[in-house]
């Protein structure tokens, strides 16, 4: 039966072990609600696909642990920007160091990469693990920003989630930084 928490109600060092042993979390960032796991178990990875109802070629974002962790897995030219994290920003970046499961970007060398401002994202920090970011709506509905309308078939499957109630925020802006010049592929709206 899924927990539902608010930050106030849940103890870190247990949910830290939870995510590493990879739950499915429902979680707020600082744009909208997300659905994510531990980026290195492919089982946990497999089944949020199926619960998004989401195609196997169509990747996942992950929401990095620290820089660190994007300078020593991703290719980065512009560390400008990765100096704006946390923030609202998907960047697109190569992958130089195969540091998650291989079905969260299935035949791309290229990830979606986030560092919410938000408290979730200490909570990823501290598990030192990275961490699925996609939002929790079923593919091609609109993003959730309020628990309550989590749609059953999914809320039933998760193991948690973490109530920040109604989130008046958009989806994050994606940047390509894989080419010389910054490229914006979706603007916040």
């Amino acid at each position: 039966m899924v927990k539902i928490l608010t930050f106030d109600e849940l103890n870190s060092s247990e949910i830290i072990k939870r995510m590493k042993e990879g739950d499915i979390f429902i979680y707020p960032t600082d744009t909208i609600y997300g659905i994510g796991c531990n980026a290195l178990n492919q089982k946990s990875v497999d089944k949020i696909r199926k619960l998004k109802k989401r195609g196997g070629d169509k990747p996942f974002s992950v929401i990095a642990p620290t820089k660190k962790w994007i300078e020593t897995n991703l290719e980065v030219e512009n560390k400008n920007y990765i100096k704006k994290l946390p923030g609202p920003f998907t960047f697109l970046l190569k992958i130089k160091a195969r540091s998650i499961a291989k079905k969260i970007n299935p035949g791309f060398d290229i990830i979606g990469l986030r560092i919410p401002d938000h408290p979730f994202s200490n909570l990823v920090k501290r598990a030192k693990i990275p961490f699925i970011t996609t939002s929790v709506n079923l593919s091609s509905k609109l993003p959730i920003r309020d628990t309550n309308k989590i749609p059953k078939s999914i809320l039933k499957h998760v193991d948690f989630v973490i109530d920040d109630g109604y989130l008046h925020r958009y989806p994050s802006t994606i940047i390509d930084l894989t080419g010389k010049m910054p490229k914006i592929i979706k603007r916040r709206m």
